[in-house]
């Protein structure tokens, strides 16, 4: 018994020593602290997700399944992580307008007049109105030939007044190629796009070869009849098409690092027939070699928009927005969001002018860009020397906003010179630059899992208001953000 109660005293000696030696001002984090500290005040809104994600990868073959040969390649240093802010988000939804807040029906660019001054009043309620069709308004009624009468509600993806059913209804996310010529010769074609001029969000990120894809996001998408060239699939695309709920489609991708991911229940795709696919839905891809004359093999393939939501039923997707969906942006309300203490910008390069590695580079003073319309408040997309355009329509591409998401970026084989595959960090959290109203908003983008919102923050915290109207995405290779060029007006 003395034997015990010695080891007992000698044990309780020999904790109050360790105690002992922790200094005076040692942090001693208790249980659910730590989560405090660093999210302080998190979404309101925001349902408890899971965490699911090993990070983003996606380098690429092309639809044959051949590798690209790699360009001459710049060594980049991994960057230090940004802290995210996390500050309190109200569910963006909508308040009822009047006359003065009418969605353009048809035309050459979607636009919203709103009246000036709006950035702290945004969408706060979802409600729905009537737009009564004019019988002589010929425009009008080949929009909505179905009645009389249509219910509109505010988007999701871009805030305007859109017929509920497509409001409601998952969009879905399209993978496009970005490529100056059709094919692989210099004498091959010129890439034409169908149906872009539709897309509520365009998304684009360098791959392979160090040009750059696009996911174009349709939300009120009935009347198209086709979509493409559809293009091939890298992994960071389709966790950005997590983000916004999307049933994602693709022709090919990057089998090592794709297929796992694309064959599972994560996300839910229309693929066509290609290796690795394991449930191909080939009857809403076909190809059609006269849309771009003497195309390469990889520019041919389309996706029938008519087959879609029979396609969409058989396999069983959810048609409406899960309880996983969050609403990414926030839209200013009955007002412009005019941040009149930002900076004025009229161009931003995100890949600057001059010739480089980081996939908006390779064409030099013809680099893409976007160039600022103060007069119809739209950004115009260039591209190869000349403005982009949709082939359906020769509607001009124009969007009401631009994020440039800077990601971490690396080379998947950096010591094999016949291969370039990239991967991009997309979860987390990076700096952002946030262009609207012709204003630049510098700040931090956040995604904190795998179907979580890419939600933007300005610099001390608040979320971004955006205004109404379509919005393009750049994921720009974060290492590369020194090219990136910003003009502002001539003085």
């Amino acid at each position: 018994m003395k034997k015990s109660i010695l080891i007992v005293a000698l044990a309780l000696v020999l904790w109050i020593s360790a105690c002992s030696i922790l200094p005076e001002d040692s942090p001693i984090i208790q249980e659910g602290e730590e989560y405090e500290q660093s999210s302080k005040t998190s979404h309101k809104n925001k349902k408890n997700k899971t965490e699911e994600t090993p990070e983003p990868t996606a380098p690429t073959e092309s639809r044959a399944g051949e590798a690209t040969p790699a360009p001459a390649k710049t060594p980049a240093p991994t960057p230090e992580p940004t802290p995210a802010p996390t500050p309190t988000r109200e569910k963006d939804l909508l308040e009822l307008e009047e006359e003065e807040n009418q969605v353009a029906l048809a035309g050459d660019d979607t636009w919203v007049e709103l009246p000036e001054g709006g950035e702290e009043d945004p969408i706060t309620e979802r409600e729905t109105k009537l737009l009564q069709i004019d019988p002589e308004d010929a425009e009008a009624v080949a929009k909505y030939p179905e009645g009389e009468e249509v219910e509109l509600m505010q988007s999701y993806l871009t805030g305007t007044w859109t017929d509920v059913n497509a409001v409601k209804r998952r969009n879905i996310a399209v993978m496009l190629p970005n490529v100056y010529r059709a094919g692989g010769s210099n004498n091959s074609p010129q890439l034409k796009l169908y149906g872009i001029s539709k897309a509520s969000i365009i998304y684009e990120a360098p791959v392979e070869g160090r040009n750059t894809a696009l996911m174009a996001i349709f939300e009120d998408y009935d009347r198209l009849k086709k979509i493409g060239p559809v293009a091939s699939s890298r992994d960071y695309f389709i966790y950005d098409a997590m983000s916004f709920d999307s049933i994602y489609v693709n022709w090919g991708m990057a089998r090592i690092w794709t297929e796992e991911l694309i064959n599972s229940d994560r996300i839910d795709n229309l693929s066509a027939t290609t290796a690795g696919i394991k449930d191909p839905a080939k009857e809403i891809f076909y190809t059609d070699e006269n849309a771009i004359p003497d195309a390469g093999k990889d520019y041919v393939g389309y996706l029938d928009v008519a087959k879609l939501a029979s396609t969409i039923e058989a396999r069983g997707y959810e048609k409406e927005y899960r309880e996983t969906f969050e609403q990414a942006f926030k839209f200013a309300n009955d007002k412009l969001a005019t941040y009149p203490d930002a900076k004025d910008v009229v161009k931003i390069w995100p890949g600057g002018k001059v010739q480089n590695a980081g996939g908006y580079g390779n064409f030099a003073d013809k680099n893409p860009h976007f160039e600022y319309d103060a007069e119809k408040h739209l950004y115009y997309r260039y591209q190869f020397g000349d403005v982009m355009t949709d082939a359906m329509n020769g509607q001009k591409i124009g969007v009401t906003n631009v994020v440039l998401k800077l990601c971490h970026g690396e080379e998947r084989m950096p010591d094999d010179a016949r291969y370039d595959f990239l991967a991009f960090g997309v979860h987390g959290t990076g700096k952002a630059y946030v262009f609207t109203n012709g204003k630049m908003i510098e700040g931090t983008w956040e995604k904190s899992s795998d179907p979580g919102a890419d939600y933007l923050y300005d610099e001390e915290g608040n979320e971004i208001v955006l205004n109404q109207g379509k919005t393009w995405i750049c994921c720009v290779w974060q290492e590369f953000d020194n090219f990136i060029v910003i003009e502002s007006p001539a003085n």
